[in-house]
């Protein structure tokens, strides 16, 4: 196994290494499957949303695909052929169970040492979500980390995935140019709009999407848990280091 990214390890590294050698000034990341252990939740809600209103039940698959496209387009995407009359009665039964479970969802194992390492390094970090504000907000609280992200962004208040607003957004907020960002997610939704943000962005397979369809897509890696995500960061957050191709799995 590679050296780890946390604990001591971690500030070596800080001690040894400039801010100007730094190839990202501002590391964005999805919420849902990204930071928080939350697409088997969400697809449950989805599904048993639509069978409170006698809808089709959408597959895993289906329905764990739209996750971070925003709830009224992720509902939509799932029943196409919903009467606009029934489309607010599903999105209040999908959310009235998602806050049903809200409190039982927890960070993947590593993550709030990773952000908080990567915030004592200096770095500016963002959140780019569909999620709405009120919930990210309320899982920020929750999780107590409204304190390590320098900007958050959602779909309610931008544009929802894959456009590029939501990026663009934190660029305008936080001084830093897209070519200084770095977008981390577990769907394509992610990859695309990074991709027509001109941000470079690495894919996390332990979420929404699965992992060929985010190898398919265009992306730095393709990284499979927490850990090898520490691991390749150290390796590459910094102009005298190469990025590799790809790199999915610890050695």
């Amino acid at each position: 196994m590679g050296q780890s990214f946390f604990g001591s390890n971690l500030t070596t590294e800080r001690n040894r290494l400039k801010t100007n050698e730094r190839r990202y000034e501002l590391i964005v990341w999805d919420w849902d499957g990204t930071i928080m252990d939350s697409t088997p939740t969400i697809v449950q809600c989805i599904q048993q949303a639509c069978r409170d209103l006698d809808f089709p039940v959408p597959e895993d698959s289906i329905a764990s695909y739209v996750i971070g496209l925003g709830i009224h387009d992720s509902l939509r995407r799932v029943v196409p052929t919903i009467d606009p009359k029934h489309f607010p009665t599903l999105v209040e039964r999908f959310r009235y169970h998602y806050l049903a479970k809200d409190h039982e969802l927890d960070l993947f194992q590593g993550m709030r040492d990773l952000l908080e390492n990567l915030r004592n390094q200096g770095f500016m970090l963002g959140v780019a979500t569909g999620k709405p504000r009120r919930g990210l907000d309320r899982s920020l609280i929750h999780h107590r980390l409204e304190h390590v992200f320098h900007g958050t962004r959602t779909a309610d208040e931008s544009f929802a995935k894959p456009h590029p607003g939501m990026l663009l957004d934190l660029s305008d907020r936080l001084g830093v140019p897209v070519r200084k960002m770095l977008m981390i997610g577990d769907t394509t939704h992610d990859l695309q709009m990074a991709q027509a943000a001109g941000v470079d962005a690495i894919a996390v397979t332990y979420g929404a999407h699965p992992a060929d369809a985010l190898r398919s897509a265009n992306s730095l890696a393709c990284l499979d848990n927490v850990e090898v995500l520490g691991n390749w960061l150290m390796q590459n957050l910094y102009q005298n280091s190469q990025v590799p191709a790809e790199s999915s799995k610890a050695s």
